[in-house]
């Protein structure tokens, strides 16, 4: 489990007010002093995390956040970031301490409109003489009854980790979904990306083939230069092909027709996002001018590369079919912007380092202000001309 990827673990987060006990609650749960814990209020200054295994869940993260209710100039900085946190957060623990709840109400209000899974608590009820009085309060305001819980004595503890357990995805996707099964061979094409670390694949390759495997294909590895040696040597033409976006071009050219064609970044796109909304996104290059300005966000974070894909390649193509005038601008990480309406299209990369509720929020949020967004592999496949004979589903 510990060898998880962050983006495949359930990221569980923490909100409530300053000195709520969400530190305490996180080393309880972790069974770590993984954060600090003091009484004195904003102690948290960033998002901690913990990654662990929960029964019922399995591989999880555990997100420590900053107090709601931190007045400081510096605390309202650390409180703009909490929109970031429920971007990806498949379940959000409210803890309550008392009965003046219009901020963990608010929260709350928001996890419900964002359609994230809730647990509210009451916290350090070891503190607490009339804690049922405030439970019942809070649940009559709220609608949901909360878990009374000391972190410090473990009264309420196991009650807390029973709901959670209860919480588990029931949901499970596949990357390679619906495109192969059991049997079949899969040829994958895989130039090796300069800012990938030395001896090591890139995470979608090392995923893609781990699912391959665990579904009972054959998974045939090779480069686009080895491609014409690696079709040679099989009997029969794979099911299916997988290669970067940016081999495109060069292996549908020695693809066999029997073959169905796709990338990793458009699985992930599948996996982790709305294929059908970012293929729908594409046409909206149909209107892109010398005078558009689009968005390129990456998941990642990383010195860019003589030939990085999103800051180098992308930007390149994009210019040359629209001019060089277009306006280009280029975010890593978490550095997306909220306001997306000054851009006439927004391409995202495959996503592999986020949770799939992380790339939902950033889909919402496009679809919410109007503006296209699409995907790497999608956009190239459509630059290309190729999109049509690309499969997306």
């Amino acid at each position: 489990m510990q060898s998880t990827p962050q983006s495949e673990r359930l990221h569980i987060g923490l909100f409530g007010r300053c000195n709520a006990g969400k530190s305490t609650l996180l080393n309880a749960l972790s069974g770590q002093q993984t954060a600090i814990v003091s009484a004195l209020p904003g102690t948290t200054t960033d998002p901690v995390q913990k990654a662990m295994e929960i029964n019922g869940l399995g591989a999880a993260v555990l997100i420590d956040t900053p107090g709601l209710d931190d007045q400081t100039e510096l605390g309202k900085a650390r409180i703009s970031r909490v929109s970031k946190i429920l971007d990806r957060t498949d379940i959000a623990i409210i803890l309550f301490t008392d009965g003046n709840i219009d901020i963990e109400k608010s929260i709350l209000e928001e996890c419900r409109v964002r359609e994230i899974r809730t647990v509210c608590v009451l916290s350090q009820i070891d503190r607490i003489a009339n804690y049922r009085d405030i439970a019942a309060n809070i649940e009559q305001a709220t609608g949901e009854k909360p878990i009374a819980i000391s972190a410090h004595s473990g009264e309420g503890m196991e009650l807390l980790r029973e709901r959670l357990s209860s919480m588990g995805n029931s949901e499970e996707r596949l990357i390679t979904e619906g495109f192969c099964e059991a049997g079949d061979t899969v040829l994958l094409v895989m130039p090796q990306d300069k800012s990938a670390p030395k001896g090591r694949l890139i995470q979608p390759q090392v995923q893609t083939i781990r699912e391959l495997l665990d579904r009972g294909c054959t998974a045939i590895c090779c480069t686009p230069d080895g491609m014409s040696a690696a079709l040679a040597s099989l009997a029969a033409p794979p099911k299916l092909i997988i290669t970067d976006s940016q081999a495109f071009e060069a292996v549908y050219r020695e693809k066999p027709e029997a073959s169905t064609l796709t990338s990793f970044s458009i699985l992930f796109a599948r996996y982790k996002g709305d294929i059908k909304l970012f293929t729908e996104g594409v046409k909206a290059l149909e209107k892109i001018g010398p005078k558009s300005r689009i968005l390129i966000a990456e998941a990642c974070t990383h010195t860019p590369q003589n030939e990085d894909i999103g800051r180098v390649k992308l930007p390149r193509l994009l210019r040359k079919r629209f001019g060089e005038e277009i306006e280009i601008d280029v975010v890593g990480g978490n550095d997306y912007p909220e306001d997306l309406t000054p851009y006439d299209l927004v391409i995202h990369c495959g996503a592999c380092m986020f949770n799939r509720r992380h790339v939902l929020s950033r889909i919402e949020r496009a679809r919410k202000q109007g503006v296209a967004i699409s995907n790497y592999g999608v956009v190239l496949a459509a630059l290309g001309g190729i999109l049509q004979r690309v499969r997306t589903e």
